[in-house]
């Protein structure tokens, strides 16, 4: 008869590998490079947002509230508005929201997308196109192999390949 430590050793260590299997799994997954990437991002993303928020809110829109000081509005541009027949129009905070759009847009396109992209250009090498390994048949539309000589759908008797095919390279 088996003692019951035993046996609670086994089950033990059957669930431990169990878990340490998946646990290794779940490690792949997290440090695949995409997943880093989007957590890095959407971090870094948070806080420049806020940096951003603040630049707008406290330096922009007051400048923005002075300078338009002529037209009647008050200091603070947030709240600034208009009516018509009876009706509120604020616009403020819409031009707030967009000027903070407008930057995040900016320093996304010229600090991140375009120096990753010229980083691409110039270390993936590029893919060459590969030569057609189909062509249309003349008489029925239908795609046949490059070097077939008949059409298999309405077997019409097929043109030779064009120049500089594969079709021709023998």
């Amino acid at each position: 008869m088996e003692r019951p430590f035993s046996t609670l050793r086994n089950w033990g260590e059957r669930g431990w590998s169990a878990s340490t299997r998946e646990m290794g799994g779940f490690k792949k997954f997290i440090l695949r490079g995409n997943v880093v990437d989007l957590a890095v991002g959407v971090v870094i993303g948070a806080a420049f947002s806020g940096v951003v928020d603040s630049l707008v809110k406290d330096f922009i829109s007051p400048l923005i509230g002075v300078a338009l000081s002529a037209l009647h509005l008050n200091q603070d541009f947030k709240n600034a508005f208009w009516e018509y027949q009876g009706q509120r129009f604020a616009f403020g905070d819409f031009v707030n929201a967009l000027i903070s759009f407008l930057i995040v847009a900016f320093v996304l396109y010229f600090f991140v997308v375009r120096p990753v992209a010229l980083l691409q250009d110039r270390f993936l090498p590029r893919e060459e196109p590969k030569a057609p390994e189909k062509r249309e048949c003349p008489f029925c539309l239908s795609e046949v192999p490059l070097k077939a000589t008949r059409c298999a759908y309405c077997t019409a008797q097929l043109p030779p390949a064009e120049e500089g095919t594969p079709a021709e390279v023998r």
